[in-house]
């Protein structure tokens, strides 16, 4: 049997090919900690990093934001606009490489970064210009594995260095006043690849007005 693409050596072809088969590989509901810390915030414009196949993206567009998702993967934004024209809504779509994006400084309202896991310079890189794109009074709403989540297997990358510390992200969301920032072990049920027991990073962050 060929192997498929690698996340290190083909990034773009792994995700293709992980979204490619059949269903949502991250089901077609938003994640709850963006679902829960969203729900009080006023519409406005809003990025979403890493998106995937959209859901995040799409529960947002109900809410009544105004959303442009952006990931590395043609075939998983195909599936979010298919995914809110079944909701009835509509969201823009940007594929590409997150070291190549350059948001307007002071752009959005909401910086959306679910699950996602890079390079450590990248992160930090990314992070920095997500910070910078916030107009002052926006937030952002984050949740990545942490390395605890090794031992227990049910989703994530397998990569040590992809993992979060929340001193680390402490530092790489400097500029933004931490409403929350808590590592916790919590049930996930989100499509076949997030199942279980695992253990999380939740950050909510407010720019100074």
């Amino acid at each position: 049997m060929t192997p498929g693409p690698s996340p290190r050596s083909d990034p773009a072809g792994f995700w293709n090919s992980r979204y490619d088969e059949p269903g949502y590989a991250y089901g077609e509901q938003p994640n709850d900690f963006l679902r829960d810390q969203a729900a009080a915030l006023p519409p406005g414009d809003v990025l979403c990093l890493a998106e995937g196949e959209g859901r995040n993206a799409v529960h947002l567009a109900q809410l009544g934001h105004r959303v442009l998702a952006l990931d590395l993967s043609a075939v998983g934004l195909a599936k979010a606009e298919a995914l809110a024209r079944s909701r009835g809504v509509t969201i823009q779509t940007c594929c590409g490489d997150l070291a190549a994006f350059h948001p307007a400084p002071q752009s959005v309202d909401l910086v959306v970064a679910i699950w996602m896991h890079l390079p450590p310079p990248l992160r930090a890189l990314v992070l920095a210009r997500a910070v910078a794109a916030l107009r002052p009074g926006g937030h952002l709403i984050l949740e990545a594995y942490t390395p605890r989540q090794l031992e227990l297997g049910t989703g994530g990358p397998p990569q040590l260095e992809l993992l979060c510390e929340p001193e680390t992200l402490r530092s790489e969301l400097a500029g933004l006043e931490l409403l929350v920032l808590q590592e916790r072990r919590r049930w996930i049920a989100e499509g076949p690849y997030h199942h279980g027991d695992s253990a999380v990073l939740q950050v909510l962050g407010r720019k100074p007005r």
